[in-house]
């Protein structure tokens, strides 16, 4: 995710969510491109991801235009875990607290019902992305840990900042599985 100075309120139309299809692939790949810092990964990764794990992602449209898309999957040897892989949101959505709806959407899927934690990865420099998963950990009720994981020297050679894994531990979930 990134930063936005400036939230855009969308015109009139209502903004909807689901789950992603093989024909959105494109078009999430050109909402990634418009997302400046986002890793901009190929089209054939999001062709995939709406494919194969389109049951742990979701879209989001506003008036027919992709304005929002999060990926994710369990992770396949923890699946309590639900690792979110990326989330963007085009200016045209911003300020509209779209991307917290879009984690509850996949978060309150059936293919979700046995989930107990939330990871993802985000640089230090990454206030958008902090500020969301913060704001969810705290509206779930969850706790928040973090850790160097993939590190700018040993992962990156040097060009890139280190990757902090972000758990977020869902306090009922876990009561409900004691």
């Amino acid at each position: 995710m990134f930063d936005s100075p400036t939230p855009m309120t969308p015109p009139n139309g209502r903004i909807t969510l689901r789950k992603p299809v093989d024909a959105d692939g494109s078009d999430i790949w050109e909402l990634i491109a418009g997302c400046q810092p986002l890793d901009h990964n190929s089209m054939y990764c999001n062709l995939l991801q709406c494919d194969h794990f389109a049951e742990t992602c979701v879209l989001a449209e506003l008036d027919g235009e992709v304005v929002g898309w999060i990926s994710g999957y369990l992770v396949p040897d923890d699946p309590e875990t639900l690792f979110i892989w990326q989330v963007a949101v085009s200016g045209r959505a911003r300020g509209q607290g779209l991307a917290q709806r879009m984690l509850g959407d996949i978060l309150d899927r059936d293919a979700c019902a046995g989930v107990g934690r939330l990871k993802t990865t985000i640089t230090r420099d990454n206030a958008a992305s902090w500020a969301l998963f913060r704001r969810f950990a705290e509206r779930r009720g969850a706790g928040l840990d973090s850790t160097a994981h993939f590190t700018r020297d040993r992962h990156f050679d040097g060009r890139h900042a280190t990757e902090h894994m972000v758990t977020i531990t869902f306090a009922e979930a876990m009561r409900a599985a004691a």
